[in-house]
């Protein structure tokens, strides 16, 4: 990356430089009205926050915890899914999943665990998206992600930046 998109980046919160996306596929994974949002965040390399966790709590009894940081050394993107008898683990980054899943009603061992490992088709997800787009525009199509999508996922990342600097105000 550049050092003005770098400097431009830093006076960005991470919630709109990075989380964001994570919020979008929260909210169309869930698929409920939010009951509750908390936050906390630092500023530890610029003048807005560089790491953020977020906690999203839905009316169907759906968590969603999310941590968003450009501060750390490691990259990581995955998102994880648990349920009563299922955990799924996606790693945007490595392009992988797993599944792991019960086979019975008592887990006493990995043996009563089955670990799905799906192939998924490596892309470059920056590239597909504005390829989809293109095409989205030249056919007249309506975009996988939709403008009241991206309006919703909005809508949460400015509540949580409100949160972070009520916190700072008190």
């Amino acid at each position: 990356a550049s050092d003005v998109y770098k400097r431009q980046v830093a006076y960005i919160s991470v919630v709109m430089d990075l989380m964001i996306h994570d919020i979008d596929i929260i909210l169309t994974l869930v698929n409920s009205k939010i009951i509750q949002i908390d936050a906390i965040g630092a500023k530890v390399l610029s003048p807005s926050e560089d790491i953020i966790n977020a906690r999203i709590k839905f009316e169907n009894g759906c968590v969603a915890n999310i941590s968003a940081s450009r501060i750390s050394m490691e990259k990581f993107r995955k998102i994880r899914v648990f349920q009563d008898d299922t955990y799924i683990s996606l790693d945007y980054a490595k392009q992988n999943l797993k599944v792991y899943r019960k086979k019975g009603s008592i887990v006493r061992s990995m043996k009563d665990i089955e670990i799905i490992k799906p192939k998924l088709k490596t892309e470059e997800p920056l590239k597909r998206e504005l390829e989809h787009f293109i095409n989205c525009i030249r056919e007249g199509k309506r975009p996988l992600v939709t403008g009241e999508r991206g309006r919703d996922a909005l809508e949460v990342a400015i509540e949580i930046i409100d949160i972070l600097k009520r916190q700072t105000e008190d």
